[in-house]
């Protein structure tokens, strides 16, 4: 696959709000570089939108970018049809980031699609989300190190979530090195790395023998695994479990340890 020209790229932008008369609306769905905003079946509940890709990537230099809003007591709901692939390089480099705004009762859920890091591939990966008191998010991701049969290339995802401006989850994952990353302790023969990470709210369920109550409302469950598809079973069931729990001041989690982020 041939190299382009990198340089700033078109943000893929997301304004949801909601009207007087409780109507969901999409004040603005501005397609990317990358990704272009889908409306999908009306819901009274959500809107529903489907990030649909628009050219291939990652490649070298490419530099995808995401600006979601959600206004006061909108909800959203947000697929994506296929995952997205960070081709070899070549020795360059290659970003994705994206920059989630909550207002005060607003609710975000994110259903991504598994994110590839091929071999030769070298990938800065930040999401910031800033929360109001009163707003949720819901997020699913999985990270893949390689495609069938490589050992995968560089990743660097940091997360940096606020809520009510207090820090709620800070992580920087450092995954660059194949050597170190590989380490027992670390992420030993592993390769894929799964989790859903509610924010904002704690969902009442069964606990979940991995996972982890963040610093302030909110809890992750983190899977490892050599291959996707075992995990990606059991992070769907947890994901449905806490998108259709209540909201519960016990995390019902197996691990009640408390602190900004976590590492794999």
């Amino acid at each position: 696959m041939s190299e382009r020209a990198g340089g700033a790229a078109e943000p893929t932008v997301l304004t949801v709000e909601r009207d007087g008369t409780g109507r969901h609306l999409a004040r603005d769905l501005t397609p990317g570089a990358f990704l272009a905003p889908r409306p999908l079946l009306p819901d009274p509940d959500a809107l529903h939108i489907a990030l649909v890709g628009t050219r291939a990537g990652l490649l070298a230099g490419d530099d995808l970018v995401l600006r979601i809003r959600v206004g006061p007591g909108a909800r959203l709901r947000l697929v994506e049809p296929s995952g997205l692939v960070a081709y070899d390089h070549r020795g360059g480099t290659s970003t994705w980031r994206a920059r989630i705004e909550i207002a005060e009762g607003g609710e975000l859920h994110w259903d991504a699609k598994p994110f590839v890091i091929s071999a030769g591939a070298d990938v800065e990966r930040h999401m910031v989300v800033g929360m109001a008191a009163g707003a949720r998010m819901l997020w699913r991701e999985t990270l893949v190190l390689g495609r069938s049969g490589e050992r995968g290339g560089r990743l660097r995802a940091r997360t940096h979530a606020t809520y009510d401006g207090r820090e709620l989850l800070v992580e920087d994952l450092d995954l660059g090195d194949a050597e170190i990353r590989e380490l027992p302790g670390i992420l030993g023969p592993n390769r894929v790395i799964g989790s859903v990470t509610a924010l904002g709210t704690v969902p009442a369920a069964p606990p979940h023998p991995y996972g982890t109550r963040l610093a302030g409302p909110g809890a992750q469950v983190r899977l490892l695994d050599t291959v996707a598809p075992g995990m990606e079973a059991e992070l769907a069931e947890v994901w449905e479990t806490w998108r259709t729990a209540p909201a519960d001041a016990a995390p019902g989690l197996g691990d009640r340890g408390s602190g900004t982020g976590g590492a794999a």
